[in-house]
């Protein structure tokens, strides 16, 4: 079910991003009175699942759910229509109309793409407002870190100061500062000692394919909230609310530092002290061989941290969606910049459909669909501005260098790069999605 509701959602959010994407081709189109042949969510190639014709414009939903398409007359596109290309140019055609029409109509769906999330950051601003914990309350009780972490030279109780010298607010975006800034220092205090920590060579390269949330978390006092149906804990005594002191003399306040301990007791007798009221109680258990006490932590953030929230009104909320919308194309194209990068080997990450949909919840959550949809706006938009044959930015890049040099490239050279781009498409998504396949086998 949680695999259903995670194709749903993707498939939701293409097609959102699909028709607003082409859209954008359309009405420009429209605007400078081209013809527009056929407008398209999907690819149907052979036959539709459904269509329709509406003043001259085919409409239809193909059976190919990766993408979709308008075709726009007098236009060299996937469909390469090489007859249609041989005829005398007609005024309603796209070769027809001067550069600058041309350059915004090939730029029409990159300009949608980015208005949508722009509109999307303004109603979920106005919505839902805004809320993170911020660092200097995830220090509090000092960070909870896995592995890689340690790796890294971070330890438990280590309170976060700066990534390269950079203080960050939001303490949930720490990690994907030091992937984007290619990070090569963190400051930390420990033990009231202020330590800067260099980070190993390709550590940046390891946190991409890392992608855990528990690289870095906050530590919690570990507080009973229930138990589970098989609970020596419970048995022994312990009850909802009581706060969990440590194991025989060691005392052991956190949840995340109590897990590793407890692992060290497995099969042995131990005495667990608690908190319950203004008492200090000890109670007498057998730590089973799995190594836990059957006991669910209080874990709602808003019980041990004061979130930082923030509500907007619409004139608040423009220039803040107007700012999370060029942060995002910011942050993306960093992220482009590190597939090139020799020691991240952010390549070796690239996913696709599969690594696109397991980014949405496994339960159904407008505001997170919604959030996620403008992400992925953001990013069909700076993809689409790439400069490669088949692309938007393709297109683009031939408009400008006519507008340029005032002549056109022959319609041979632009089907032989529509030709080129496309299949330099094919072997990316191949390439992708064939990543995601070996992930499930890995």
């Amino acid at each position: 079910m949680e695999i259903f509701i995670k194709i749903l959602q993707l498939i939701m959010s293409l097609s959102v991003l699909v028709i607003v994407h082409e859209f954008g081709h359309f009405a420009a189109a429209k605007i400078f009175k081209t013809r527009v042949e056929k407008f398209y969510l999907f690819f149907n190639p052979w036959f539709s699942l459904f269509k329709f014709n509406f003043k001259g414009t085919e409409y239809g939903i193909g059976w190919l759910p990766l993408g979709g398409y308008v075709k726009i007359a007098g236009m060299i596109d996937e469909s390469l229509d090489k007859e249609a290309m041989k005829l005398p140019p007609q005024p309603w055609e796209f070769r027809s109309k001067p550069a600058w029409q041309r350059l915004i109509i090939m730029l029409g769906g990159v300009i949608m793409n980015v208005v949508l999330a722009f509109l999307i950051y303004i109603v979920m601003l106005g919505v839902y407002g805004e809320q993170y914990l911020p660092t200097s309350e995830a220090n509090k009780y000092g960070i909870a870190v896995d592995s890689l972490a340690k790796e890294f030279g971070l330890r438990n109780g280590d309170k976060v100061l700066a990534v390269d010298g950079k203080y960050v607010e939001d303490f949930n975006k720490i990690p994907v500062t030091m992937i984007l800034d290619e990070a090569k220092t963190m400051e930390v205090e420990r033990d009231g000692q202020h330590i800067t920590l260099q980070l190993p060579e390709g550590a940046i390269g390891k946190l991409v394919k890392h992608k855990s949330p528990y690289f870095m978390s906050v530590r919690i006092p570990f507080v009973v909230e229930s138990f589970p149906e098989t609970s020596p804990a419970r048995d022994a005594g312990l009850l909802p609310g009581d706060s969990l002191l440590g194991i025989n003399d060691q005392t052991i306040r956190y949840f995340q530092d109590f897990r590793e301990a407890i692992q060290e007791h497995k099969g042995q007798d131990v005495s667990i002290r608690v908190i319950r009221g203004s008492d200090t109680l000890a109670f007498a258990m057998t730590v089973p061989e799995a190594g836990f006490i059957g006991v669910f932590p209080r874990q709602q953030m808003e019980s041990f941290f004061r979130l930082n929230k923030k509500s907007y009104n619409i004139a608040e909320a423009i220039p803040a969606g107007m700012a999370k919308t060029v942060d995002g194309i910011g942050g993306y194209l960093k992220q482009l910049k590190l597939l090139f990068s020799p020691e991240v080997k952010a390549y070796e990450s690239v996913g696709g459909f599969i690594t696109i949909g397991s980014i949405f919840p496994a339960q159904f959550h407008w505001e997170s669909f919604w959030r996620l949809t403008a992400f992925l706006s953001i990013m069909l938009a700076v993809l689409n501005l790439l400069p490669i044959p088949a692309l938007d930015g393709g297109h683009v890049a031939f408009l400008i260098y006519e507008i340029i040099a005032r002549r056109k490239p022959s319609d041979k050279f632009m089907e032989v790069a529509q030709i080129i781009g496309m299949a330099l498409l094919f072997a990316l998504m191949i390439y992708a999605n064939g990543n995601d396949i070996i992930k499930l086998f890995k």
